[in-house]
């Protein structure tokens, strides 16, 4: 590590000036659970030691943490997206802080800075909490906004995998189909927490908690939170900012009350579906299939229970949202009634996302003016949507994720031929597959180029399952086979991505390195049936480092350059790697390129259209030269 990263224009810089890419990983994926009890959520729980439970050992126990680190920063990872959750920090209740687990995450950062990495601290969530089918908010949250977690599974209000799944049958299982925890968002319980979150004030001014509106509360205590774990580490010069929150949900607000809400496959939920569930009316709702259309209906909370606590109502229904009639039903009574304040028709990033931005940047920054902070919102909103409308905080990045939503959502991949899931557009054949690739990251970029003037824009998840295609690769590994033909499909859907990458020149923290991972499709990550870690103990032997599909992210790119990078691509296949520099003499550190030796096995040639001084040491190499403007460096693979 060189220095502390800041930003200028739409680039990083570090302290000498130099342009540099940052390659990392998010680590890891079973961060998201606690280690006591250890808590898969393939195993049943009721949730009730929620309030006593440790995240220390999340990513790794310390003893064990070092051999990981060494193995990534010999991967050429220069960065950590490193996770942490609001539950990790404060699960015990309203402002109690697990003071040993912050000097765990402080513990880890620092062993990442002995070995040159740059963090990231990422209050991670998805679907709010793991009472909700994810992870993120302390169990507390939920009595605070009035709501039973423990009614969420039976009203159907949350599709949780603890709850739906059966481990001693494992595999995949219909009561809990995959990639589904996502729909979570569009239904009650979500639908609830997230509207009150962001925008409690505005929709529903009856929700108070000890006397100040359920939406200051929460987002107080997430900050308050955020700066416990700021003050722990601010010593440290590898932490260069914190991410705002991980895929925020956008709950009800800008919809009307009978919208369905598009979350994947399964049931369509609209606004007052949600909520007429939540308050224990049933509800039957049409269930959509990815190129199928809609292809039935489905009935929600028959037994008619209601997930608010005693002595809470709906606030929205309070408020004038919606009413039950005579006949026991759940009428629309005001539809635009979150899409309007007034007489402003209200925007969810402008209006209510920005100002959290700014509160973050406040939180951090009075404790460390320098840290950057990394804004993102709905990934679907941001490929999308408009973008990010004036009024970020300064230093800003735009750190957005993206996936192959079709690979991702369906567990497939062929080079051959994509067919997006949303869109229903065709991409034939690696080309036009990286075309694909290029255009979506390329709305992305635009969204950093125009964010206060132009900022950097940092991809913060990406990344492939590797049990895509029924998890050929686990059995083809499983009967013996050790040849890296093996991860094919994950090998080039990664190099489509990264070639992509190069081509925009955006940083990135590929999706995930998770230490418990298995080749079980009950297990994975360990949460949710998900499988997207780069590496697997069940991968290692005396043929391998635990590593999959290591050709795929394992790539030679520019760390640093003295100047500014132009361009720089990769071909896999040759091995061939061309990059330009627009050299500035002012810099005086040197243009660093790290080369791996996956793709180098017997070294490479390194030329330079012009006069320079170029220097290896193993998978580095250092270049400097004395002269302004372009220069072309060639890597070419030498035969082993």
């Amino acid at each position: 590590m060189k220095g502390k990263i800041s930003s200028r224009g739409t680039t990083f810089r570090d302290e000498a000036g130099r342009h540099v890419l940052l390659r990392g990983v998010n680590l890891g994926g079973d961060t998201k659970l606690p280690s006591f009890p250890d808590s898969p959520t393939y195993r049943p729980t009721d949730f009730a030691s929620h309030r006593t439970v440790s995240f220390i050992g999340r990513p790794a126990p310390l003893d064990e943490l070092d051999d990981h680190l060494d193995r990534l920063a010999g991967w050429g990872f220069n960065t950590l997206r490193l996770l942490t959750t609001w539950e990790a920090i404060e699960h015990e209740g309203p402002g109690l802080y697990d003071e040993a687990y912050l000097d765990y995450y402080a513990a880890v950062c620092r062993r990442a800075k002995d070995r040159g990495f740059y963090v990231l601290v990422d209050l991670h969530q998805d679907v709010w909490s793991r009472m909700s089918g994810g992870d993120g908010a302390p169990g507390w949250t939920w009595e605070a906004a009035g709501l039973d977690y423990r009614k969420f599974h039976s009203t159907q209000a949350a599709l949780v995998m603890q709850h739906a799944y059966d481990p001693s049958i494992g595999g995949r299982q219909p009561s809990y189909p995959v990639m589904s925890w996502g729909g979570n968002y569009a239904r009650s319980a979500n639908g609830i927490i997230w509207t009150l979150f962001f925008a409690g004030e505005d929709f529903a001014p009856s929700s108070t908690v000890d006397g100040v509106s359920s939406q200051r509360y929460l987002q107080d205590h997430y900050l308050g939170a955020m700066r416990a774990l700021a003050e722990r580490v601010a010593d440290l010069e590898n932490i260069i900012g914190f991410d705002t929150l991980n895929e925020p949900g956008t709950g009800y607000i800008g919809k009307t009350l009978g919208q369905p809400i598009l979350r994947g496959s399964g049931p369509l939920w609209s606004p007052l579906d949600g909520l007429a569930v939540a308050s224990g009316i049933t509800r039957t709702i049409p269930v959509l299939e990815f190129g199928k259309g809609v292809t039935g209906n489905a009935a929600m909370n028959e037994g008619g229970e209601s997930i608010w606590l005693p002595g809470y109502d709906d606030p929205f229904r309070v408020a004038g949202a919606w009413a039950v009639n005579d006949r026991g039903e759940a009428v629309v009574v005001r539809d635009n009634y979150f899409t309007q304040v007034g007489n402003r028709t209200v925007e969810m990033v402008g209006d209510y996302m920005i100002p959290f931005f700014g509160k973050v940047a406040q939180t951090i920054r009075s404790v460390r003016e320098d840290w950057l902070v990394f804004v993102e919102t709905d990934p679907l909103d941001a490929l999308i949507g408009p973008g990010l409308p004036p009024g970020c905080p300064e230093r800003s990045v735009n750190a957005n994720h993206w996936y192959d939503i079709s690979a991702l959502m369906t567990k497939s991949f062929s080079p051959d031929r994509m067919i997006n899931v949303l869109t229903g557009a065709v991409r034939e054949g690696e080309a036009g597959i990286q075309a694909g690739y290029s255009e979506e990251l390329g709305r992305l970029r635009a969204i950093g180029d125009t964010l206060n003037g132009g900022s950097p824009t940092f991809i913060g998840e990406c990344g492939i399952p590797y049990d895509i295609n029924d998890a050929q690769s686990f059995a083809r590994w499983q009967g013996g086979e050790r040849d890296p033909d093996i991860w094919a499909a994950q090998t080039a859907a990664l190099d489509l991505m990264y070639n992509s990458f190069d081509a925009l020149l955006v940083s990135s923290t590929q999706w995930n390195y998770t230490v418990t991972n298995r080749n079980d499709p009950m297990i994975g990550d360990g949460w949710n049936q998900e499988d997207l870690s780069i590496w697997s103990s069940d991968q290692v032997d005396g043929a391998s480092d635990g590593a999959r599909a290591v050709d795929g992210f394992c790539r030679p790119f520019v760390r640093a350059a003295q100047g500014t990078i132009a361009s720089q691509s990769f071909d896999r296949r040759s091995g061939s790697f061309v990059t330009v520099i627009d050299v500035d003499v002012d810099v005086a550190a040197p243009t660093e390129l790290y080369l791996p030796s996956v793709q180098y096995p017997g070294g490479c040639d390194i030329v330079a259209n012009r006069d320079a001084s170029i220097e290896t040491c193993g998978q580095v190499a250092t270049i400097s030269t004395s002269a302004a403007g372009p220069i072309e460096l060639r890597i070419s693979r030498r035969a082993s």
